[in-house]
């Protein structure tokens, strides 16, 4: 379906259905809540949106955990589904000399969400957007639901890859570019799906053109850490913006790019201009980098992007 930024109506409130794990980050001194769909649901949420996050969690301490969180964030917690077998999920993060690395747990409870339950959240929420990703794809279960949840309606849907090995695969890659229209990457998974898929060029861009036409998308958007981040459009357009010469102490940078997606549905939602969007998203992802985790401990980390941003 043909997408454009300014599509949307203006006013706050915008609901967005996000279908995707919820886990907790085990850092070496601690844990964190994340999963890149439940920090995208968390920003949303921060920015005066009405995130709906489809996902399923145990009965233990840390599900408990969640549902605490979201209920004092005031967030919606009706697609949170409860599984009497399956853990909440995990993944340990361990520090390395040039960002992190990930070891996600397998058989967690998002990998079971159910089908039935997610069609009737989705029904009941009329979402503007829909986000998912790739990670939740993994098991039989909750790929059927992720088919209901994608199935409802005419939203535009928003994929964001998150490769993670070894969770991922030829098929769920092609499966999920399939159906979506927005999509967003960076530039390292790109250079990774570029001979997966056989796509014809030799520069980044050329691939990118190839992902465009080979699947049909209105937007692919590309980040690039701190060079900044571009995206090009259906008719082959590239907006493009420079890192920000803003010097932020990187904590680490776990989330950032949850960080990035989430002031870019923002920006699409609230109708900002293509470059405006793309500067802010990657304002916001960097300073995601200087905390630890993917998301504030508090809400006043978001109080100057909402006086900024006149939201």
């Amino acid at each position: 379906m043909a997408l454009h930024q300014r599509d949307f109506k203006q006013n706050n409130g915008h609901a967005v259905a996000i279908f995707g794990e919820v886990l907790a980050d085990i850092f070496p001194d601690g844990s964190v809540l994340g999963g890149a769909p439940f920090n995208v649901a968390r920003h949303l949420h921060a920015f005066g949106l009405h995130p709906v996050m489809i996902t399923r969690i145990g009965h233990d301490d840390l599900g408990k955990e969640l549902m605490q969180e979201m209920q004092q964030l005031g967030m919606d917690t009706t697609g949170v589904q409860a599984d009497p077998v399956h853990p909440t999920g995990q993944v340990k993060v361990h520090m390395a000399e040039h960002g992190h690395e990930f070891e996600i747990l397998p058989g967690q409870a998002y990998d079971y969400i159910n089908a039935g339950v997610t069609h009737m959240v989705t029904m009941s929420t009329k979402p503007d957007l829909v986000y998912f990703g790739t990670l939740a794809q993994r098991n039989m279960e909750a790929r059927l639901a992720l088919d209901n949840f994608l199935n409802y309606g005419t939203s535009p849907r928003f994929l964001d890859i998150n490769l993670r090995d070894p969770w991922y695969d030829k098929h769920t890659v092609r499966r999920s570019l399939l159906r979506a229209d927005i999509v967003k990457m960076n530039d390292d998974e790109l250079a990774v799906l570029a001979p997966m898929l056989r796509l014809p060029g030799k520069t980044a861009f050329e691939h990118a053109a190839a992902l465009i036409n080979r699947f049909r998308l209105d937007y692919l958007l590309v980040t690039a850490g701190e060079a900044g981040a571009w995206l090009m459009h259906e008719s082959g357009n590239v907006t493009s913006i420079n890192g920000s010469s803003t010097s932020i102490k990187v904590v680490d940078t776990v989330g950032a790019g949850d960080g990035f997606a989430a002031a870019y549905i923002l920006g699409i939602l609230k109708g900002w201009e293509m470059d405006i969007t793309l500067t802010r998203a990657h304002q916001f992802a960097g300073a995601i980098c200087g905390i630890r985790g993917a998301a504030p401990k508090t809400q006043d980390f978001y109080l100057p992007f909402i006086k900024e941003w006149q939201l």
